[in-house]
């Protein structure tokens, strides 16, 4: 009888001054990208919320209203059905909220109006559609503290929602409107927690992986693309480039100290993943690092492999112990994936005892001579891009 509909309330970009309208445009593009495979519907933005209705006859509005709670830059989002500005249909459309609900004794009505001309008055509106329920349902009853279900009535200049089932968005920026960037994705806990940050901050990410054949098996590729496909939920479309640097970690070994290994490694893959950035249009780095957890995380060892870079290096999780990244990578279901025991390239050929306190002219030093090995590299950059499914694109 009276049309079902999502209401999307956007966050913090009601906050952005002159970014606003970009910003909005911008969680309208990627709220219809993060649909396009459900169905068919139609977007509409009514000044502080988005309205979402479906168009096809597919009823994928409960699995849309799903998928929106992973898209970034949304603060909150309810199920609603949209009626006239008439005190009728207002009731009618209430009764059909409530009598759709099953389970729920307890009940209260808001009221909030856009179009402060509409009467009866907000609370007015509360107290007549409140008894209305109660005549009509007879087994309920009013508890304005801890109500089973909530009914909102948003009045606004066109029609009338009715409001119920919310749920809290995921928050944060529109992913694409503080720019891109690239992350590098090894495979463990830490660094797909920080592209999650990042995306959630509005960044365009990419995911730049190292591999070191026949050290690392393509069950450990596997894993990483998994990852990617787990970010695609809050990131939307990534691109995954995989470099095998095979080459140039036995040349450290072989040639360079090795308590120096970990941090040389470390330079070229930030050097790689920026040339690779450089290529995309990309503004920054991206890196799971934590101060302190590993002996290539002290401040001498950042300080050391930023001097390798011109492109700004982010690290989200710079100041959070292991305990809250776990916390996040459960949340967010990447954490049962990285735990997976397939090795990377980062655990090969460690030294028994790093350099923590590495100097950049030592460390530049220990590099002549293998420089070239940088362009050989990035011959074997093997780019794929995932969408925002499970679908592989190639």
């Amino acid at each position: 009888m009276f049309c079902e509909c999502i209401l999307v309330k956007p966050g913090e970009i009601a906050l952005k001054g002159l970014n606003k309208g970009r910003f909005m445009q911008i969680l309208q593009t990627n709220i219809h990208a993060k649909l396009k495979s459900i169905g068919q519907f139609s977007i509409t933005n009514s000044g502080s919320v988005f309205v979402i209705q479906e168009e096809g006859e597919d009823h994928a509005l409960t699995k849309a209203f799903d998928q929106l709670t992973h898209v970034f830059g949304i603060s909150k989002l309810c199920k609603a059905k949209q009626c006239e500005k008439e005190l009728d249909a207002i009731k009618l459309c209430c009764l059909q909220v409530a009598t759709e609900q099953a389970f729920f004794n307890t009940f209260k009505v808001e009221a909030k109006r856009i179009d402060k001309r509409f009467m009866p008055t907000s609370r007015d509106l509360c107290v007549l559609v409140g008894d209305w329920l109660l005549q009509k349902k007879t087994n309920i009853k009013v508890d304005v503290h801890n109500p089973e279900l909530t009914i909102t009535i948003d009045v606004r200049h066109d029609y009338v929602f009715c409001a119920y089932a919310r749920s809290e968005g995921a928050g944060g920026l529109p992913v694409g409107c503080t720019g891109k960037g690239t992350v590098l994705l090894s495979g463990g806990i830490d660094s797909p927690v920080a592209a999650f940050m990042m995306a959630k901050r509005g960044m365009k990410i990419s995911c730049t992986h190292f591999a070191s054949p026949p050290y690392t098996s393509e069950l450990a590729h596997q894993k990483v693309v998994n990852l990617v496909l787990k970010l695609n939920t809050y990131c939307g479309r990534t691109t995954l480039h995989t470099v095998e640097i095979t080459k140039i970690q036995e040349t450290i070994k072989k040639h360079c100290s090795a308590e120096l290994l970990t941090i040389l490694l470390r330079r070229f893959m930030l050097r790689i993943a920026q040339d690779i950035a450089q290529e995309q249009g990309e503004g920054g780095l991206v890196t799971g690092e934590s101060l302190g957890q590993v002996a290539s995380q002290t401040l001498e060892s950042i300080t050391c492999t930023n001097a390798v870079c011109s492109l700004p290096v982010f690290r989200p999780l710079i100041g959070m112990d292991k305990k809250e990244t776990i916390k996040i990578a459960q949340a967010i279901g990447t954490y049962d994936i990285s735990i997976q025991p397939f090795a990377d390239c980062c655990t090969l050929f460690l030294p028994k005892h790093p350099q923590t306190r590495p100097q950049i002219p030592d460390v530049v030093a220990a590099e002549q001579g293998i420089k070239d090995l940088l362009l050989d590299a990035n011959g074997t950059v093997k780019p794929e891009t995932f969408r925002h499914t499970t679908e592989r694109i190639g």
